[in-house]
């Protein structure tokens, strides 16, 4: 393609342009894509090496292209870990024996090694030669490079004759800025903007796969899929409890976030959620979230099920998601489940090991929500990992923010912790009262836990005392609990505006 002239409004001082990589056109081994129906997988990934610019007597080739345009459908399928798989169909005009294919419109973030071609036009066999990734993109800084050692315009503004005046300049380097020979001298710093008689080749406008193809039919439905990366999703949710903190409401947000460098105009979308391995094992990936994206989900919401050891989310309509945008969709809504709220006052293992006397003073009690996710419970559909923040009116009835905290992947059926903060009116003390070592490994101990309750209400805190070794509660005021080998817990009731103590005496052996 050829330009009479490209002008670019840039001033020769300003023009100091940002380093750009230089491209190199990947190419894939040869290989026959194979009809719709076969159960065959004819990925072309495979052993890489750059390659020339095109091969001999590609010139003579008839080229076509292939954008947006073309699209019958698309499917994103979007992994929690920052990459998403692409899987498209075109339908594409072309001609019969050898050609180029321009293949348009794909993520700048594109994992070359992972693209798969299927034709889905029965009983016509397609062969794909050798396949180029195209990225060496046009921009001021690209252009003056592939002029080095040739001769451009230069127009410099004439204030006193109020036009441009055009001088002739051979490129001779452009690190740093554009060096430049005109007439006998060697300039730099030149002030101007030039002009291109033509555009090379070898510049594109946007990433562009570019296939040799060896068709047998002038009219070819392709299925083209393959993985990029910057396309990435979250969990939110709102949850709000009722004035007596026992119940709750639960509205789930997915945020998808693309910045993959391509807009997918009325997508279906599909999620996945769950740690996936990549090492050395991406192809097989593919071919696993490839079936996933076939299938479309009639609800007009997300719809989950179970997929592999991973959980898999559908948008049950399509959707557009386009570069560099951020989109919220709504994955879950529930409403009235159970919530308990807990005090718990946290003690460290290395008290028992040495004398302390008084440990801790004024320690705060965290403050704690739980709640069952199960269907019994209103709840019972898998959780992605996510942010949680909750909610809770006043007594006006607006709504104030109490706390966040992030969870964990949560299958159903399984209990949510979410820690709001620390309670500003239930505070502790925490006292060494006595500590005798009996051996270089062995010692006993008593302790004090002295918890007071500001509040107009009853409340209860847990104790809970991480401890090493092997133990054994000597003497007790009040009743324990063995949660496992090492750590036990109080439950204590404290009056409202009331204080308790806690006393016990314990041997811990730890060698």
């Amino acid at each position: 393609m050829r330009i009479q002239k490209i002008l670019l409004a840039l001033g020769m001082t300003g023009l100091l342009l940002g380093e750009a990589g230089s491209g190199h056109p990947t190419a894939a081994r040869a290989q026959a894509v194979q009809p719709a129906g076969d159960a065959a997988w004819p990925a072309i990934s495979g052993d890489h090496a750059d390659v020339t610019e095109g091969r001999s007597g590609d010139e003579e080739l008839p080229k076509y292209r292939s954008g947006a345009e073309d699209r019958e459908t698309i499917s994103i399928t979007v992994y929690n870990q920052n990459f998403g798989l692409v899987r498209e169909v075109r339908e594409i005009h072309l001609a019969t024996g050898l050609l180029n294919l321009e293949f348009a419109d794909v993520a700048s973030s594109i994992q070359t090694e992972t693209v798969h071609i299927r034709s889905l036009t029965r009983g016509r066999p397609l062969k794909v030669l050798e396949q180029n990734y195209r990225y060496d993109l046009l921009n001021p800084q690209k252009l003056l490079e592939k002029y080095v050692g040739r001769t451009v315009t230069v127009y410099r503004w004439n204030a006193e004759s109020g036009r441009d005046e055009a001088v002739q300049a051979e490129v001779l380097s452009v690190n740093g800025g554009p060096i430049l020979r005109i007439g006998d001298e060697i300039t730099f710093n030149y002030p101007g903007r030039f002009a291109f008689p033509e555009l090379p080749d070898n510049l594109i406008a946007e990433p562009t796969l570019v296939w040799l193809l060896d068709s047998r039919a002038d009219r070819q439905r392709l299925e083209v899929s393959y993985l990029a990366g910057n396309l990435n999703w979250k969990a939110d949710y709102v949850m709000v409890i009722s004035e007596d903190d026992s119940r709750g409401d639960l509205t789930g947000w997915v945020t998808l976030t693309n910045q993959s460098g391509a807009t997918y105009e009325n997508a279906l979308l599909k999620l996945v959620a769950g740690d996936v391995q990549r090492v050395g094992g991406r192809n097989e990936m593919m071919k696993m979230a490839v079936r996933a994206a076939v299938e479309v989900a009639e609800d007009r919401a997300f719809a989950e099920e179970a997929f592999f050891e991973y959980h898999l989310y559908t948008l049950g309509r399509p959707t557009t998601l386009r570069n560099n945008e951020q989109k919220q969709v709504t994955l879950l809504e529930a409403s009235g489940f159970a919530v308990d709220k807990h005090l718990i006052f946290y003690g460290a293992a290395y008290y028992y090991r040495g004398s302390y006397g008084h440990v801790v003073s004024n320690q705060k009690v965290g403050v704690f929500l739980d709640f069952k996710n199960s269907e019994k419970n209103r709840l019972g559909m898998p959780l992605p990992a996510g942010v949680v923040r909750v909610y809770k009116e006043d007594a006006s009835g607006a709504q104030q923010f109490i706390g966040e905290d992030r969870i964990d992947h949560t299958p159903r059926d399984e209990k949510v912790r979410v820690k709001m903060g620390e309670a500003f009116d239930v505070v502790g003390d925490r006292r060494q009262m006595a500590w005798t070592a009996l051996g270089s490994c062995v010692s006993e101990s008593s302790w004090e836990v002295h918890l007071r309750n500001h509040k107009d209400e009853d409340v209860q805190v847990e104790i809970v005392e991480p401890i090493g070794g092997d133990w054994e509660i000597l003497s007790s005021t009040h009743s324990y609990n063995k949660l496992d080998a090492h750590t036990f817990n109080f439950l204590v009731d404290i009056p409202a505006r009331g204080e308790q103590k806690v006393n016990y005496r314990v041997r811990v052996r730890w060698c």
